[in-house]
């Protein structure tokens, strides 16, 4: 295997696969961030061309698609696969797949500390063939390991959705941290019931998915009407603490437009319908 960039998630790439016994040549701009991987018994490669000529496989992971275009373009990648797991949006990766032949993007869904581990999940999408021939490799750097489709950008177009569920639960929980503190009490006690109620959220997600694919809204929880009066409680007990409303107030704004539009009696779901619309 060759890993081409070595982050924080690049060295956790690399030193998966060195623990699944695979041969690894690894290259980055500072040979330094190669040094605990060489001594595990990783080979350093002098440049881009050699780190590419050593394996079939070249998985890269950089800052941005276009430090991949500058590493790659210059280089004969042969019949060699690429497995893409820059962060980047799927527009960039169709780009990049018209000019890699056997392409796969990716994502990583889990921390650099979790990769070849239970807790991480990888998702590609690109050339079929190279992750039919690759994922046994592959499926050493997670649990699981997802095929998505033969569109190179559906990785990316997972991989941003599951960043904007991450961003919006830990601003969640952020904001009744906030109220915890500003209440005088500590985070820590606030934490065990986030958890709990995170995890009863979670199993909502297969039946909200069913109602948006289907088009229809019945309540499942508790109507819009229902969320939006305990919306204002939210904004008041925010106001009267001295805490920031920015969070709670947006979205009540898109229960508001919701109820405006009719859907007051319909389950919460139903609110894929702002979130559909353009800015």
């Amino acid at each position: 295997m060759t890993v081409i960039g070595l982050g924080a998630m690049g060295r956790a790439l690399a030193g998966a696969f060195l623990r699944e016994g695979h041969r690894t040549t690894v290259w980055n701009r500072t040979a330094e961030k190669a040094d605990e991987l060489v001594a595990r018994g990783a080979v350093l490669a002098g440049s881009v061309g050699e780190a590419v000529a050593a394996s079939p496989l070249v998985v890269v992971c950089v800052t941005d698609y276009d430090a991949v275009r500058e590493l790659l373009d210059p280089v004969d990648l042969g019949d060699r696969a690429v497995v893409n797991l820059t962060s980047g949006t799927p527009g960039a990766a169709r780009e990049l797949a018209g000019r890699v032949g056997a392409y796969l993007d990716g994502g990583i869904m889990a921390t650099p500390a979790a990769v070849g581990t239970a807790e991480a999940v990888l998702v590609c999408s690109g050339s079929r063939a190279a992750f039919e021939r690759y994922e046994p490799v592959l499926r050493g750097l997670g649990a699981e390991t997802v095929y998505l489709g033969e569109d190179a950008g559906l990785a990316a177009l997972y991989e941003v959705g599951v960043l904007g569920l991450m961003w919006s639960t830990l601003n969640g929980f952020l904001q009744g941290a906030a109220l915890a503190r500003a209440a005088g009490l500590d985070a820590a006690s606030f934490a065990p019931l986030a958890v709990k109620s995170m995890e009863s959220v979670a199993g909502w997600l297969p039946d909200y998915a069913r109602q948006i694919d289907e088009g229809s809204y019945p309540p499942l929880d508790a109507t819009i009407d229902v969320h939006l009066a305990a919306m204002r409680n939210l904004i008041e007990e925010s106001e009267s603490l001295g805490v920031s409303t920015e969070l709670p107030r947006f979205v009540k704004a898109l229960a508001d437009r919701a109820v405006a539009e009719g859907r007051g009696e319909e389950g919460y779901a139903a609110l894929v319908e702002q979130f559909g619309k353009p800015s």
